[in-house]
């Protein structure tokens, strides 16, 4: 069972010093967003094994592979039986998902002072998401699958394109 991340937030930050911690902030909200996008809200039965994870500390292939071995409390076993099986609890987002999510969050809570709030925080690129990612993912806060890599966070999509131009053109 993963333990506690060994690093606070605020000692990722320091220690990539790049970012500021809102920029960290935002970017696991987004996260969210990208979820619910892919994969739609949250079932009641999907959100009660959340909260059981949680408070066991146990990250997605640990209940997968603890449903597999019959080894999951028998509450919650019948909840993932219900919910279709460990499979279905897995909402992974891409790379490239994550991104287009993060600029429908930045639009809709900044608008046309998108861009400088993220230049602010020194988010100009979408390789910068990849980067507080994969700070987060090697500091234990987030997860990753085998297939993801920095490179999937790649020219996502063009700042002055999204942030700027989208609003010319409306």
């Amino acid at each position: 069972m993963p333990q506690t991340p060994p690093k606070s937030i605020e000692q990722i930050v320091a220690e990539l010093g790049r970012y500021p911690i809102d920029a960290f902030m935002f970017v696991q909200e987004c996260i969210a967003h990208a979820a619910e996008n892919v994969h739609g809200p949250m079932s009641e039965d999907e959100k009660t094994v959340a909260q059981w994870m949680t408070k066991e500390a146990m990250d997605f292939p640990t209940l997968a592979a603890a449903y597999h071995e019959n080894s999951l409390p028998p509450e919650i076993r019948k909840i993932v039986d219900r919910i279709g099986g460990a499979e279905k609890l897995n909402r992974h987002v891409t790379g490239q998902q994550l991104c287009w999510a993060f600029r429908d969050a930045a639009l809709a809570r900044w608008g046309l002072m998108s861009r400088t709030v993220l230049a602010h925080w020194k988010i100009t690129r979408t390789e910068d998401i990849g980067v507080i990612i994969f700070a987060l993912v090697d500091h234990g806060w987030l997860q990753k699958q085998p297939t993801d890599l920095l490179e999937d966070f790649s020219n996502v999509f063009d700042f002055d394109e999204v942030f700027e131009r989208v609003y010319r053109m409306g």
